[in-house]
């Protein structure tokens, strides 16, 4: 009866042990802060050596209303304060993406055709490569699920994002006079927008 028992014992033992543990989910990537502040810092300094090829707009003062469908401006609402982006940088971080984007559609566009920017365009293409924001899956929208939306929107949501970086948004073309005024305009705008940017990885990378 002996053999029988312990044979019963080995039949029944699995049924008594609990089921194995499910593997951890692996670690999804993650902002390498330290680069990004090295880049964004590097980014503040390339717009801010920029020389200005017509004088006659370095003493210009141009609106500060922005033309439609151009980068949007990092807000309060965007979170991107030191004592928030210590608990959840999430927000802050779609912003700066999506941001990033902007500007380097905006170099990209036909405003930039006769004065193109190589040095910028690809420290913005390094950053956009680097900004990983939870909840941004590769290859489709965010989790969150925001829909479609207008340039005549005041505000695109931030959370939209195709093939792990934000949309693309084509600019409409515009008069070849107006390029150097709105060249003047985009690089005060993004020189404004990597000082930001370059407090929040710093303050991150810290």
């Amino acid at each position: 009866m002996a053999p029988l028992r312990r044979l019963l014992l080995c039949l029944c033992l699995p049924l008594l042990l609990p089921p194995p543990a499910a593997p951890a989910p692996a670690p999804g990537p993650r902002t390498d802060w330290v680069a990004c502040r090295s880049l964004s810092r590097e980014l503040s300094r390339l717009v801010a050596t920029l020389k200005e090829p017509h004088r006659v707009l370095e003493e210009t003062q141009l609106s500060e209303e922005d033309p439609k469908n151009w980068p949007p401006r990092i807000r309060c609402s965007d979170a991107c304060d030191p004592s928030t982006l210590d608990t959840n940088n999430t927000r802050c971080l779609q912003r700066i993406l999506q941001g990033l984007q902007h500007y380097r559609d905006l170099l990209g566009s036909d405003i930039f055709t006769a004065r193109r920017l190589p040095r910028l365009e690809a420290t913005l293409d390094q950053l956009l490569g680097l900004v990983q924001v939870r909840g941004w899956g590769a290859g489709g929208a965010a989790a969150s699920g925001a829909g479609s939306w207008s340039p005549d929107s005041p505000d695109p949501p931030v959370s939209q994002q195709e093939h792990g970086r934000p949309p693309r948004h084509s600019l409409a073309p515009s008069e070849t006079w107006a390029h150097p005024l709105l060249q003047r305009l985009a690089l005060q705008r993004l020189q404004s927008f990597a000082a930001i940017v370059s407090r929040v990885f710093t303050h991150s990378a810290s």
